[in-house]
């Protein structure tokens, strides 16, 4: 699962208000080459929750990324490399996504998380 991914998933468990950024649980994480296309990781910019990405590439040992970012920071070749290595070329291949609001663990494997909910949840 890319942090691309990670950034756009949240808990829907029925009553959760606070689904959102999922904590990650690293078991294995894999890097994945991907061609930098420097206008699509531009037109992500805006879509991407910054402290989440940051916090999640962390987790995953990648502290390349910047605390904050400002929007004149997509001229920085060197800043849109690092952005598009952690939100494409990162993978959490085994692990879990965890609910901040009620630690449900979302176990994520071969790289695919799994969000589905039990009964008791919808």
């Amino acid at each position: 699962m890319r942090l691309l991914t990670h950034n756009m998933l949240s808990c829907n468990i029925k009553g959760v208000s606070n689904g959102f950024p999922l904590r990650i649980e690293v078991e294995k994480v894999v890097e994945k080459e991907v061609e930098f296309n420097p206008d699509f990781i531009r037109n992500m910019f805006s879509k991407i929750e910054w402290k989440p990405l940051v916090d999640a590439a962390r987790t995953m040992g990648y502290a390349e990324l910047p605390e904050e970012a400002e929007p004149s920071m997509i001229e920085s070749d060197e800043f849109l490399r690092k952005f598009h290595h952690a939100l494409l070329e990162l993978h959490l291949e085994e692990g879990a996504l965890i609910c901040p609001e009620t630690g449900r663990k979302f176990p994520v494997n071969k790289g695919i998380p799994n969000m589905l909910l039990h009964e008791d949840e919808v």
